[in-house]
């Protein structure tokens, strides 16, 4: 976490390949990935969410999730078996299954938000990065997003979120990194994190106040 302008969506594009580094070094799974493309980071086992919920706006949202199943790995299955994949994984993040028909440009905020994880998902990922996943939501819909994220933990999957969202931040962390300015200023617990004085005085405020 950390405040706009810390980078840490710059970050998760470096990890995933979005944007080369200007510096440093890039290691997942003790393997230098530091400048790699995209498509090859994610069949590595690294999958991304964006910030602002897009996806193919002329595809339904069932072939979507089909082509993180059919090209986001190394596993190739029948057409047949990602259809049947695809529905299972829109079911498991909580997607209308009425709407996996629906063209993508016809889906809501939050239907989108949820096609894109599943999107994710569906290509096995290790590690997934995701980057304000519950921005626009109203609280009903955060609260299920967290029990979700959990679920996902549970499955052994690791996950790298950006929250602003204090509820959602201390519902799911392990761990909290603060970011400012592209200094990581804290890392710790999440207790440990939100008491330290420098991440209050330069991000949090009054910690109460959540």
């Amino acid at each position: 976490m950390g405040p706009n302008g810390a980078g840490k969506t710059t970050l998760l594009n470096i990890i995933s390949g979005m944007i080369p580094p200007t510096a440093g070094t890039v290691y997942f799974q003790g393997e230098n990935i530091t400048g790699m493309k995209p498509d090859r980071i994610c069949r590595k086992g690294i999958a991304k969410t964006f910030q602002i919920a897009e996806s193919f706006p002329d595809l339904t949202a069932r072939q979507c999730v089909m082509i993180g199943i059919l090209f986001g790995n190394d596993i190739a299955p029948s057409m047949k078996e990602a259809q049947l994949q695809a529905l299972s994984i829109l079911k498991e993040v909580n997607f209308p299954l009425e709407k996996a028909e629906t063209i993508n440009r016809n889906l809501n905020v939050v239907e989108l938000k949820r096609l894109q994880l599943a999107r994710a998902l569906a290509s096995r990922p290790k590690l997934l990065l995701l980057d304000e996943l519950t921005t626009g939501l109203n609280p009903k819909e955060s609260n299920e997003a967290v029990e979700l994220i959990r679920n996902i933990r549970n499955r052994g999957i690791s996950i790298l979120i950006i929250e602003h969202v204090m509820s959602v931040i201390m519902g799911v962390s392990d761990r909290i990194v603060v970011l400012d300015h592209g200094e990581k200023i804290a890392d710790g617990r999440p207790y440990e994190v939100v008491n330290n004085q420098r991440v209050i005085d330069t991000y949090l405020g009054d910690f109460n106040a959540f």
